[in-house]
């Protein structure tokens, strides 16, 4: 058990013993279902004889209100605490042409990248559909992609999704809809 009363296990999902696994709650946080799928997948796949390990790095995280709120990866405010330098950009929705015909121009897209390599290393989003929004974020920074990846990529206009590309952009100063000088 750790300090916290959790089950411990190693990337295989094996405890001590290792022909018991654990997954899921009892294995420690985040206390997501998604996660516990993933962990149960590897776990099945250790069993199979599979070479699996539970990897991931940017498990979404949603909060279901209205609006809704979701991110993955570092945040900023874990940046700060360990004092890592990550630059951020946003993009208001106001600055959104389907938030606009939704009247939902309270909602805003965050991306926070390395400033050395630009890779994106978490995204933080708020406004309706967020947690449908939030994948492309845990894609981005489970394949190390990045901005150009996302500025570069065609996002269908309008749309919420195209704030995710309008934050990248932002970084180098284009974004379409949103006027931010490069510094």
């Amino acid at each position: 058990m750790t300090d916290k009363g959790f089950i411990e296990v190693n990337k295989r999902q094996q405890t001590s013993d290792p022909a018991i696994y654990a997954i899921g709650d009892v294995a420690g946080e985040p206390m997501l279902a998604h996660k516990a799928t993933r962990e149960a997948k590897v776990a099945v796949d250790v069993i199979l004889g599979e070479p699996a390990e539970f990897d991931c790095i940017a498990i979404p995280a949603v909060v279901f209100t209205d609006p809704e709120l979701a991110w993955c990866g570092i945040t900023e405010a874990e940046a700060q605490r360990d004092e890592r330098e990550v630059t951020v950009v946003r993009f208001p929705w106001a600055a959104s042409g389907r938030a606009q015909t939704i009247s939902r121009t309270e909602g805003l897209t965050k991306l926070i990248f390395d400033p050395k390599t630009e890779r994106i290393l978490g995204m933080g989003i708020v406004g309706p559909g967020a947690g449908e929004m939030i994948a492309e974020g845990v894609l981005a920074v489970e394949t190390a992609a990045v901005a150009r990846d996302i500025a570069e990529s065609i996002h269908a206009h309008p749309t919420l999704s195209e704030t995710v590309m309008e934050s990248a952009e932002g970084l180098f100063g284009q974004a379409t809809h949103y006027f931010r000088p490069k510094k």
